[in-house]
C-alpha cells in the first residue's frame, strides 16, 4: 500500500472516530465541536523577510476513487499542489489573493506572517510555486504584530489595488496596509470598525474579507465598502453574523447559517456573485467543506441572505482545512477558482493549494 493511500486511509479512520489521537488534533482546526482551546504556537511566526523554498507534489485527481471523475458540482477540477517546506514558519495559510492572471499571489498565515510569490503553470495545470518569500506583518511602529499579545492570528485577507486589509480573529480587529509603501514591510494601521465586531467570539471571529470596488457600475451601493464575515459569530436566530464597513451603506447583516457549516473564506466575482467558502467538522461525518453562492445585491444592513451550494466535498475528495478561496479569469474568459487549506502546523494536515473551474 502506497504512503499517499495509508495516509489517507489514517485520516479516513480518524473522522469516523477510530483514532482518538487523530481527531484531537484535526479537531483544532474545524469548528462544529468544542475543543480545548489551543495553545498559540508562536515559535512558528515569521520574524523577518526571507527567501523560502517551497516543493509542490502534484495532485492528479481530485477524488482518487474515481479517477475519471473531474465534475464536482459546478466545479470542474483543474489541478492541486501539496506543499512542504523545510521553513519551519511556512503553513497555516488562512487566505490567499492573486493577481489577474491567477499567476503572482499574496497569502496570510494565521500566525502573523505574509507569504508571496508566484505559480508555476504548465499545460494550464499548477505545477510548482517559484520566488517565495516570508515576511511578518507589521504594526504602526514597524515591529511584528506578533510582539504585541494575541495579536497573531491573522485569519482573513482582502484587497484594493495597493491596499491590503486584514483581519485579526483573536482580537477582532482590522488592519490596512498600503503595499506601496514597501509591499509586506509596509506598516499597518487599525481602521475603525462596528463595536459589535469586538464582541464577537475570539476564536470564531472575524474569518473572511471582501472589498467590493468601486468599478464602472454607478447603481452599486456597496460600492467601496469592506464585507466583514464572522466564523461563528451568531445572531439571535442562530445565523452567521456580517458587516459592511465604510460605503454609503454601512450597517450588519446575517448569512443564512445551514447544516452547522461556518464561514472560512469569500470572494467576489467579476458576474457581481459572491462565494462563501464553507466548512464543519463532526465526529461521525469528518471534514466537509462547501461553496455557496450569494447574490451581492441581496446584501444591505439587516438583510438575510442565502444562495445555492455550488459544490461540496469530504475526506474522500483530496481535502484539508479549506481555508482560503480566490478567483482570477483566463484569457479564455474562464473563471478559475483556487483554494488554499491550513495545515495548522500539524503532520496530521496537509498544505493544499487547489484551482477548479466554475462551469456554471
Amino acid at each position: 500500500m502506497s504512503t499517499h493511500r495509508s495516509r489517507r486511509s489514517f485520516l479516513g479512520h480518524a473522522a469516523a472516530g477510530f483514532s482518538t489521537l487523530a481527531l484531537s488534533r484535526l479537531a483544532q482546526a474545524q469548528v462544529t465541536t468544542e475543543p480545548p482551546p489551543r495553545v498559540p504556537q508562536i515559535e512558528h511566526a515569521v520574524t523577518e523577510p526571507v527567501s523560502v523554498e517551497v516543493n509542490a507534489r502534484p495532485i492528479p485527481h481530485f477524488e482518487p476513487r474515481d479517477r475519471s471523475r473531474v465534475r464536482f458540482g459546478s466545479l470542474q477540477y483543474r489541478s492541486g499542489l501539496v506543499l512542504t517546506s523545510p521553513y519551519r514558519g511556512f503553513g497555516g495559510l488562512s487566505g490567499i489573493r492573486l493577481d489577474a492572471k491567477g499567476e503572482r499571489f499574496l497569502a496570510i498565515s494565521d500566525q502573523g506572517g505574509w507569504f508571496t510569490g508566484s505559480i508555476r503553470y504548465s499545460g494550464g495545470k499548477m505545477v510548482g510555486l517559484d520566488d517565495v518569500e516570508a515576511a511578518p506583518v507589521l504594526g504602526p511602529e514597524g515591529r511584528p504584530i506578533t510582539e504585541k499579545r494575541l495579536w497573531y492570528d491573522t485569519e482573513s485577507l482582502a484587497r484594493d489595488g495597493s491596499t491590503v486589509y486584514v483581519g485579526l480573529e483573536r482580537v477582532n480587529q482590522i488592519m490596512r496596509f498600503d503595499f506601496a509603501k514597501g509591499g509586506t514591510r509596509a506598516r499597518g494601521e487599525v481602521i475603525p470598525s462596528p463595536a459589535a465586531i469586538r464582541k464577537l467570539p475570539s476564536n470564531k471571529g472575524l474569518e473572511a474579507l471582501v472589498f467590493v470596488p468601486k468599478g464602472k457600475d454607478q447603481n452599486q451601493p456597496l460600492a467601496g465598502t469592506l464585507i466583514a464575515f464572522s466564523e461563528r459569530g451568531l445572531d439571535a436566530d442562530g445565523n452567521l453574523v456580517a458587516f459592511l464597513i465604510g460605503g454609503s451603506t454601512p450597517g450588519q447583516f446575517s448569512v443564512r447559517r445551514i447544516d452547522k457549516f461556518d464561514i472560512s473564506d469569500a470572494v467576489l466575482l467579476p458576474s457581481g456573485e459572491l462565494l462563501i467558502l464553507e466548512r464543519k467538522f463532526s465526529w461521525f461525518t469528518g471534514v466537509n467543506i462547501r461553496i455557496r453562492s450569494i447574490p451581492l445585491k441581496s446584501i444591505a444592513p439587516n438583510a438575510l441572505v442565502d444562495g445555492p451550494a455550488l459544490f461540496n466535498a469530504d475526506l474522500g475528495h483530496e481535502i484539508d482545512n479549506m481555508e482560503g478561496i480566490d478567483a482570477h479569469v483566463t484569457p479564455e474568459g474562464e473563471t478559475v477558482l483556487t483554494l488554499i487549506s491550513d495545515d495548522n502546523f500539524s503532520l496530521l494536515q496537509r498544505t493544499l493549494l487547489l484551482q477548479f473551474t466554475l462551469v456554471e
